[in-house]
């Protein structure tokens, strides 16, 4: 429920945009220390990514136990997760739950977005400006926006004369949908691709899948969690979070390599691989040896694995051979986890059509037209990616000193340092923002770790009567070189992908996540703290009376 709108602008310490994890967390514990905080979410209710990614089939790729907060052991020894791998609806009770439990909820005003935010040096403030026209000044703003909340939609002709139905995976309506005896074409065989694909099959009388780019997809093999499995966690929380806070995914439940796959022979590589099939899950084969994303032999042995099963899987041979990517490392873009996504292409109603082959020529108020002809359509589902990591943070008109806008800087390269604040934006905070380990850990393990730390770089504001902290140009980017310096000394740059936002037309080629590992990165963290604040500008608090 939105608060009323009394007065047309007004105060607060902290304005918090977004309510997904990290803006649930962040209310939470900015208001903790009794800051005034007032949050803003787009949607009618907390979630982020689980609000808007209702799409059939829709689950994490994190397992259950490791994707939770672990800042509260009253919510993690109460929260029950059902299965292996969770599903939407239970990601976000449990988000939910977070929020009524913390009180973060009373704190956030829904159906409300945030559409521009300037800083004033002479007060050492922002002012907020929301869709509803209302003006908020603050001391800090701080980033929840998350990295895959700007969905992006195709450049097609004809799009908008289309009068059959149409769905985006990440704005996927509240009600519920049926496909069943209906006519459907899905573009998009990324993440959300695989996971909509089997279940949409299972209803619509036929099922075209427009494929731009094969993706190397491995098995779930999801189940439900036993008893004994949750007990077990639960007696021993406070090791495992620890460990998770040390390990190089920020994950628990899966060591560290300890040994390359080139010291196996192809016999005993295979017999690994098919154990790892079988166990299933993405990290199971990344977390399995040291150097699948350093050498490219290594990388080599599990991509031929992987299109060796495709092609075990599904029965026509030349539908097979597009399914099986042949254009970058495995893992140097996005690994999905499926369910039954391969099997599905033996269907006799499911048609995979490769656009490089017969690409889209219009659409039409019927359907869509290829070179081939017209495939009449009743639904048509955008499983299109999002404009990643930085794009919901430059949708917003960000003014920072001098009139400099954040789209502007950012539009050749999305420097931030320690991924966390911006050069010229002070008291602005980017949670898992560029230069972070981001969408290559575990999002909640890198979410706490951000807000945490906002937390104690606010706390030595104050203790030190500081009124605005700003990054360092030369600091910032002294760490974006670094960034790409791990990064270009492994295989995620042999690709085209959204980590480097080559899926976004006319977006600046970057490698914009952090790979070197959360547990790399927390080090450089406290260091930064011990130093004082090393890499940032302090200011004195300007005496506003």
């Amino acid at each position: 429920m939105n608060m009323p709108n009394d007065t047309r602008s007004r105060s607060v310490d902290v304005v918090v945009i977004g309510a997904g994890f990290a803006g649930v967390y962040a209310v939470h514990r900015l208001s903790s220390r009794g800051l005034s905080v007032r949050g803003f979410e787009a949607g009618s209710d907390v979630g982020g990514t689980w609000y808007w990614n209702r799409y059939p089939g829709a689950r994490c790729d994190v397992e259950s136990l490791d994707y939770s907060f672990g800042f509260s052991d009253k919510i993690q020894q109460n929260w029950d997760w059902g299965h292996r791998y969770s599903f939407q609806p239970s990601i976000h009770q449990y988000i939910s739950y977070v929020a009524d439990e913390t009180g973060a909820r009373s704190l956030i005003e829904f159906e409300t977005s945030v559409v521009s935010q300037s800083y004033d040096a002479q007060t050492q403030h922002w002012t907020v400006k929301t869709d509803k026209g209302e003006l908020i000044t603050c001391r800090y703003c701080v980033m929840a926006t998350g990295n895959l909340t700007a969905p992006l939609y195709p450049d097609m002709t004809g799009l908008d004369t289309y009068a059959g139905e149409k769905y985006h995976s990440s704005r996927w309506p509240k009600e519920p949908t049926d496909f069943t005896g209906k006519r459907v074409a899905i573009f998009g065989t990324g993440a959300s691709g695989v996971q909509i694909i089997p279940e949409v099959a299972k209803e619509a009388s036929k099922l075209y899948v427009f494929q731009r780019t094969a993706n190397f997809s491995l098995p779930a093999r999801n189940r439900p969690l036993t008893s004994a499995e949750i007990e077990t966690v639960r007696k021993h929380y406070p090791e495992l979070r620890d460990k998770a806070r040390q390990h190089v995914f920020g994950i628990h439940s899966t060591p560290e390599p300890t040994r390359s796959v080139l010291e196996l022979s192809e016999e005993e590589t295979i017999e690994q691989f098919e154990k790892f099939w079988e166990i299933g899950g993405s990290l199971t084969f990344q977390m399995a040896f040291t150097d699948f994303m350093r050498d490219e032999r290594a990388n080599k042995r599990l991509a031929d694995f992987v299109r060796s099963k495709i092609r075990q899987t599904v029965n026509d041979r030349k539908t097979a051979e597009a399914l099986c990517p042949n254009d970058h490392p495995i893992g140097a873009k996005r690994i999905c986890i499926d369910t039954g996504y391969f099997e599905t292409y033996n269907l006799p109603q499911v048609e995979l059509i490769n656009l490089r082959e017969r690409p889209v020529v219009r659409i039409t108020p019927k359907g869509i037209e290829t070179k081939e002809g017209l495939l009449e359509v009743d639904v048509i589902i955008f499983a299109t990616g999002f404009d990643a990591i930085t794009g919901a943070v430059t949708r917003i008109d960000i003014t920072g000193r001098n009139g400099l806008k954040l789209a502007q800087k950012w539009s050749e390269r999305p420097a931030a340092y320690m991924g966390i604040a911006v050069a010229n934006f002070p008291n602005m905070f980017v949670i898992t923002g560029p230069g972070s380990p981001s969408v290559k850990s575990n999002m909640v393990t890198s979410i706490e770790q951000h807000v945490e730390l906002i937390d104690d770089i606010i706390g030595y504001m104050q203790k030190h009567g500081l009124g605005a902290v700003d990054a360092d140009e030369e600091a910032e980017n002294d760490w974006v070189d670094y960034v790409n310096e791990v990064a270009n000394k492994t295989l995620f740059v042999k690709s085209d992908s959204w980590y480097n936002g080559a899926n976004v037309p006319g977006k600046a080629r970057n490698f914009v996540p952090f790979v070197g590992g959360v547990n790399t990165y927390r080090l450089a963290l406290e260091a930064m703290m011990q130093n004082n604040l090393k890499g940032f500008i302090k200011e004195p608090l300007i005496n506003q009376s």
